[in-house]
């Protein structure tokens, strides 16, 4: 077997280093049993483009586009990204391009600190996503949690390790849709000797044909804040979590809602109480018709502001309702108050019926709504697909990351809500993360 031109298109430069990585991969028994070319001859030919890649990927779910609140089509996802070489042997990823497999259009890249925000190793979340829940005041100067460092300049894969790269989309207006993405991914292969420039394209993965559910809220006329919603780098966005030897991202798409009063805030008075929050005790409604698939009550509502234990994970939702609107569509709302719930297993609803109350059960730090499509009667295993909201008007947007685990933290109970370029109505979108909305 000859090794290939280093300068080749799509391929690894330098032998010793193709060498290594035919190894790990097929094995020294299998190399040893490759002949010269002429050897070949009567085999089946490869695939053109077949080649060994010191970078595997997996999408983990079928992107689906959406309208969001910016006026843009997202399509919003996972790569995992494992380094298949020996732990002595990084990869530094310099860009990725999402493309049409068709045409090869770029519909999206990332690259430089853009790549850098984008991409963690699966055990160790980028600041701002998940573990850094403030616990007392003298954490965090009273305020929740810490912006969060600036990104690397460069993305650098340890040899044998897994990360993951979260793929956020946004297209023009206008812009199609490819059917099928594709990966392309730049970068070169750290070794003590120096480094071997890589181009590999992975991953095609056809992207989801059905529109998503367009609902109507899931709480009362009134002004609402939409907080940890996608595409930032939030808990409910990027919360990689493993289940049952499987990685899911179970809250891809979900929404905290809080009630706004008149004056832009969210509690009055003393934070530690929950009469405090003007979403305590809020009602809930159903967003479709459907039929209440699931209901759990009795678990107890947490004391704010600081957040709870981590409760079991039977109870990370608390007090909830779950109903399937269509097949293999169901809507989760969580964090009840224990008592409210007012049907049962089996019922069906009609929309706009109101199902409970909103309280702050489960693993909850201030009263909520946390609402959500999911694709199972159950949160945990989960996927999480995409919705839109019928109707509903864009009143401001807020700066900094105000939510569950730091709203009762703030100075005051007001939202610093901004300007928005998004202002006015909205029809069959998504609101996006820290949006204040009236439905």
């Amino acid at each position: 077997m000859t090794d290939p031109d280093p300068a080749a298109g799509g391929r690894i430069g330098g032998r010793p280093l193709l060498r290594r990585l035919a190894a790990a991969v097929l094995g020294a028994v299998v190399l040893a049993a490759a002949g010269p070319p002429g050897h070949a001859a009567g085999r089946p030919a490869l695939a053109p483009g077949t080649q060994f890649t010191p970078l595997t990927a997996a999408v983990m779910t079928e992107p689906a586009p959406f309208d969001a609140s910016d006026g843009k089509v997202h399509l919003s996802y996972e790569l995992l990204t494992t380094n298949a070489l020996s732990t002595s042997l990084a990869v530094r990823l310099d860009r990725v391009d999402v493309q049409d497999a068709a045409t090869k259009r770029v519909v999206g890249s990332l690259s430089g600190s853009a790549l850098g925000a984008a991409a963690n190793p699966v055990g160790d979340p980028l600041p701002g996503a998940v573990g850094d829940r403030p616990r007392d005041p003298a954490a965090d100067g009273g305020r929740g949690a810490a912006p969060p460092p600036e990104p690397p300049a460069e993305t650098v894969i340890p040899g044998s390790q897994q990360w993951v790269l979260w793929i956020d989309l946004a297209l023009a207006p206008g812009e199609p849709v490819p059917e099928v993405v594709e990966h392309h991914l730049v970068g070169a292969v750290l070794s003590a000797s120096g480094s071997s420039p890589f181009e590999e394209t992975v991953q095609p993965t056809r992207t989801a044909r059905t529109a998503p559910p367009d609902l109507l809220p899931p709480v009362r006329p009134g002004s609402w804040y939409a907080s940890e919603s996608c595409c930032d780098n939030t808990h409910h966005r990027r919360g990689l979590a493993p289940i049952n030897g499987a990685f899911y991202v179970p809250q891809r798409f979900a929404i905290d809602w809080y009630r706004v009063g008149g004056d832009g805030q969210t509690w009055e008075g003393d934070p530690g109480q929950l009469t405090s929050y003007l979403t305590y005790r809020q009602p809930v409604l159903a967003a479709a018709g459907g039929r209440v698939v699931e209901v759990q009550d009795g678990v107890p509502d947490n004391p704010p502001p600081y957040p709870p234990a981590v409760p079991p994970i039977e109870d990370t939702v608390g007090n909830h309702i779950t109903l399937e609107v269509a097949p293999g569509r169901y809507l989760l709302y969580a964090h009840l108050q224990p008592g409210s719930l007012r049907v049962r297993a089996g019922d069906c609803v009609e929309p706009g019926q109101v199902l409970g109350l909103i309280g702050n059960s489960g693993n909850s730090t201030t009263p909520h709504l946390h609402f959500q499509v999911m694709t199972t009667a159950e949160f945990f295993p989960t996927d999480s697909p995409p919705f839109t909201f019928r109707e509903f008007r864009v009143l401001g947007h807020v700066e900094p990351r105000i939510w569950d685990d730091n709203l009762g933290l703030q100075p005051t109970g007001v939202l610093p809500i901004d300007p928005s370029p998004y202002v006015g109505p909205h029809r069959s979108a998504y609101p996006l993360d820290r949006q204040v909305l009236d439905f």
